[in-house]
């Protein structure tokens, strides 16, 4: 046997009984667990065991769709939920109240009139469709409206703030009646 081999040949005896020992890095091996047939005794037979030392599947939740009230303003959403007064609604480019929102206005009164002096701001909306100023001039139409029939309700006129968000706090998003009707309203918040 030559010499280069003989110094060589204990080196690759090392390194290849390294190799042997060692071995390769193995991928984990995927097992999949067996699929319970469908039918009508599917749902008594116990659900597979787990296999050990295999990752669990990943899991993706689809996203749920938000309801179309706007993003800009929760603040307006989250105080309706927590007003306990009702909200009142308008009719396109009208600041009258509505026959069948003076319930609504007269419920106010009364939780009003039963919790003494807590003082209450009205916020005037509209819907988008016309310039911002004509819907701020609306808007604040329409929380006078709704001061004036308080009043007259007997609740205290100093006890009564209003103001008007036009069209820029939307309460639903969309650009439709099915949207514009929920956003002519007067929202009632408590101030105290």
């Amino acid at each position: 046997m030559p010499r280069v081999f003989r110094s060589v040949s204990p080196v690759l005896c090392a390194l290849g009984l390294v190799l042997i020992l060692t071995g390769c890095p193995k991928q984990p091996e995927v097992v999949q667990a067996p699929v319970a047939p469908a039918g009508p005794g599917a749902a008594s037979q116990p659900a597979p065991a787990a296999v050990p030392n295999t990752p669990a599947p990943e899991t993706r939740v689809a996203p749920v769709p938000l309801p179309p009230v706007a993003a800009a303003a929760p603040s307006s959403q989250a105080a309706a939920a927590a007003s306990p007064l009702k909200d009142i609604f308008f009719d396109f480019d009208q600041a009258t109240v509505r026959a069948d929102q003076q319930a609504a206005l007269k419920d106010d009164a009364d939780w009003l009139r039963s919790h003494g002096r807590t003082r209450v701001r009205i916020e005037g909306n509209c819907d988008e469709r016309g310039t911002a100023e004509y819907n701020l001039a609306l808007g604040e139409r329409r929380a006078k409206v709704a001061r004036d029939a308080l009043v007259a309700a007997g609740i205290p006129h100093d006890s009564i703030r209003t103001v008007s968000y036009g069209k820029e706090r939307p309460f639903v998003l969309g650009h439709d009646e099915t949207a514009w009707k929920w956003n002519r309203r007067d929202h009632f918040e408590v101030e105290n």
